[in-house]
This record gives C-alpha cells, sequence and structure tokens, in this order.
C-alpha cells in the first residue's frame, strides 16, 4: 500500500530518542508512518507532525511496505517481530529495516525466518545519535541483498546517507565497529582531559586549542563538549554503549582476535555501569575514571 504521493506506507516500531525524530523525518518526507512504542507517550508525540498511533505492532505493520524497528536489542526485535505479530501482519515481498543495534548473528537468523514466509529484510543500524537523527544525517550501514538496499534510496535519504556495506549481518558488524572506535575514542578524550586539568591547564582551553588538528572527531566536538559542561544526560546511554562492547568482543572471540583497547575500554564500562552509570550518557565514562583517580567533582 502506497500513499496517494506514491511513497511507501511505514510502519515505525519504536520511537524512543532515536526512533521518534527519525520517524518525524520521514513524515516531514511525505511517507505514511504508523507508529507503535512501548512507552505509549512517545509515539503519541508524533501524531502532531502527521503521524497515525497504532494500538499493537502487528496492527501498525498490517497493510505496511515496509517496517523499520528502532529497539534496544535483539531480543526485543525478535518479540516485534515473531510474537507480536509483525511477520505475520505483513503481506510477501514487504520489507523490514532493523535500526536497531543487534548482534549480527541475530541479524542473519531474522533474515532467516522473515525470508522462509516471503519478508525482505535489511539490517541498518545507525551511528549520529540524538543530533543526527533530528538533523535527518544520520550515517546507516545496510546489510543484505543490494538491489532491496537501493530500492529504498528515498527511505534512507530521509534519515541520512546509507551506505551497503555486505550481506545480511554485515550491517550490525560494521556497527558494532563503530562503537568500538566510539567508546575507545570516548575513553582517551576523558584521560586527555583528566591529564591536562591535572597539570594545571583548562580544559575547556586544550579542546579549543586541538579542535582542526589530528585529534579533531566528532567525540571530541560532542562529547567533548559534553565533558567540559559535565552535561551527562543521554544521548547514549552507558547501558547500550556497554551492550554493544559485549558484542564486540563476543565477535572478536569467534573471529580469534584479540583486540586489548576495547577488552580495557569494556571492562572500564562494565565497572561503571556497575556502579551507577548505566543510564549516565556514555561520554560519562569521565565520571568513572575521575572517580578511579580521585578527582570526582560535583
Amino acid at each position: 500500500m502506497s500513499n496517494a504521493g506514491g511513497k511507501a506506507t511505514i510502519a515505525f516500531i519504536g520511537t524512543g530518542l532515536m526512533g521518534g525524530p527519525m520517524a518525524q523525518n520521514l513524515l516531514k518526507n511525505g511517507f505514511t508512518v504508523r507508529v507503535w512504542n512501548r512507552s505509549v507517550e512517545k509515539a503519541e508525540a508524533l501524531v502532531t507532525h502527521g503521524a497515525v498511533l497504532a494500538p499493537s505492532p502487528a496492527e501498525a505493520a498490517t497493510g505496511a511496505d515496509i517496517v523499520v524497528t528502532m529497539l534496544s536489542d535483539g531480543q526485543a526485535v525478535g518479540e516485534v517481530l515473531f510474537e507480536k505479530g509483525v511477520a505475520n501482519a505483513l503481506k510477501k515481498g514487504a520489507v523490514i529495516i532493523d535500526s536497531s543495534s543487534i548482534a549480527p548473528p541475530i541479524a542473519r537468523e531474522h533474515a532467516g525466518k522473515l525470508a522462509e514466509i516471503g519478508l525482505a529484510h535489511v539490517d541498518a543500524p545507525v551511528s549520529g545519535g540524538v543530533p543526527g537523527a533530528t538533523a535527518g544525517t544520520l550515517a546507516i550501514m545496510a546489510g543484505g541483498d543490494e538491489k532491496i538496499v537501493a530500492s529504498l534510496a528515498d527511505v534512507f535519504s530521509a534519515m541520512g546517507r546509507v551506505t551497503y556495506v555486505g550481506p545480511s549481518g554485515a550491517g550490525q558488524l560494521c556497527k558494532l565497529a563503530n562503537q568500538q572506535i566510539v567508546a575507545v575514542t570516548i575513553g582517551a578524550v576523558a584521560e586527555a582531559m583528566m591529564l591536562v586539568e591535572a597539570g594545571g591547564a583548562s580544559r575547556e582551553g586544550f579542546r579549543n586549542a586541538i579542535r582542526g588538528g589530528f585529534a579533531e572527531s566528532r567525540i571530541l566536538e560532542l562529547h567533548g563538549e559534553r565533558m567540559v559542561k559535565r552535561n551527562f544526560v543521554p544521548g547514549g546511554p552507558s547501558k547500550f554503549q556497554l551492550k554493544d562492547l559485549n558484542g564486540v568482543m563476543a565477535m572478536a572471540e569467534q573471529l580469534s582476535l584479540d583486540l586489548p583497547l576495547t577488552a580495557q575500554v569494556r571492562q572500564e564500562f562494565a565497572d561503571f555501569v556497575n556502579d551507577g552509570g548505566a543510564d549516565i550518557d556514555h561520554s560519562g565514562l569521565l565520571i568513572h575514571l575521575e572517580k578511579l583517580n580521585n578527582r570526582q567533582k560535583d
């Protein structure tokens, strides 16, 4: 089913911090969007932007051409697809775009089960955080059938920039690698912040001084600013960063890889989460490192 303008009808499942603005950008680009979220108020907020509120995931998916999922983990995605009736509600030939961050083997398993009933699956996790989701500038890593990914160009372009990275599961693998770089870089920036301050320099001055040099990055720009201003409202909760790092290490074990930097930062995030940092932004790893060095701040 397409709307009057010829655009696809999309069911968007999971309209939280990331999913909400992604769905809003699809609406801005003329798609008919039906929304469902476990916490209904987050889906209701999109009705004023033109979304249709669905009472269940299956009812959101009924008659839709495309389903986009943005959920917390692989278990949540599997539950929505196979236990809450989304897969059975779709007509053959419909496409599921899973933008959640889940383990590559689970993405491949979902793709196989959906193919058996005539449904296509694209694992398309994203990077860019809430700012990227809001601006429609997300980096989207798509795994699956390359022709199907190409056919979804107008859908992806409403949310960001898509790159085809390989067969089913490849999108999720690249997202794990992205999160690996994010976590290690957050740790490096946080340690550098402590070093310069301990030696008498200004954290803010340090960040400003190295902007534009070889250490420049989105992490330094956005999370470095969070560290200077001590604004650790998520954003990206540390518990999700830890989930992704656990996924990286599981894949490393399967592939017989030794990743010492990733292993160390995974341990630091595990300690931070276990010490009460689960729902603090991942840039808040600085708090944990300050505590290790007896340099806690208010």
